[in-house]
């Protein structure tokens, strides 16, 4: 099986606590903190160019997208709750509810893909490739909480896992049919 590389751990959680998102992103300061409400409700937190970025909302509600492992996003969960521990935002930072809600990874399979013989493979039911529209198939596996995206170059791209084994696990599955069906 060809190695599945993480590029996007998507986790969330909850402060528990209503915030004023106006008053904090002057606190912190741009370029860290952005906040535009007639965009978007959001206040963007980056702590450095092209690192994860954390959507932080007024409920308390917050989302870390961009980071390559779940060590990374709950490396900047941990920095995010000292940042406003700090600020006096929520008390110590604590336990509260957060989770890796998505993983999207993808793999090299090595070889080049006939789509559309891997539709018909994979099962139409299952399966949408309409190339007019977008160049890779998406296969949705039966009895797994992920899609996969599937290129004629055979990239593959594994997203909607809770889990990285879920992720693994389609990879695994899917390796094994195209080789019986190639």
């Amino acid at each position: 099986m060809p190695p599945l590389k993480v590029v996007n751990a998507v986790g969330s959680g909850d402060l528990g606590v209503e915030i004023d998102l106006d008053r904090l992103t002057g606190d912190i300061g741009e370029p860290v903190a952005r906040y535009d409400p007639d965009k978007y409700p959001g206040m963007y937190l980056r702590f450095e160019e092209d690192a994860p970025l954390i959507t932080v909302y007024r409920t308390g509600k917050f989302i870390i997208t961009g980071a390559d492992s779940e060590d990374e996003s709950y490396s900047l969960r941990e920095r995010f709750l000292n940042l406003f521990s700090d600020m006096n935002v929520i008390e110590e930072p604590e336990d509260e509810w957060f989770s890796i809600q998505n993983y999207v990874c993808t793999a090299e399979l090595g070889q080049n893909l006939n789509l559309n013989a891997l539709a018909i493979g994979l099962g139409l039911e299952k399966t949408e490739y309409e190339p007019e529209q977008f160049p890779g198939l998406i296969h949705r596996p039966e009895g797994a909480d992920g899609v996969v995206l599937l290129f004629a170059t055979g990239k593959v791209v594994i997203t909607g896992c809770r889990t990285l084994e879920a992720a693994e696990d389609i990879l695994a599955d899917l390796t094994e049919t195209i080789s019986e069906l190639l």
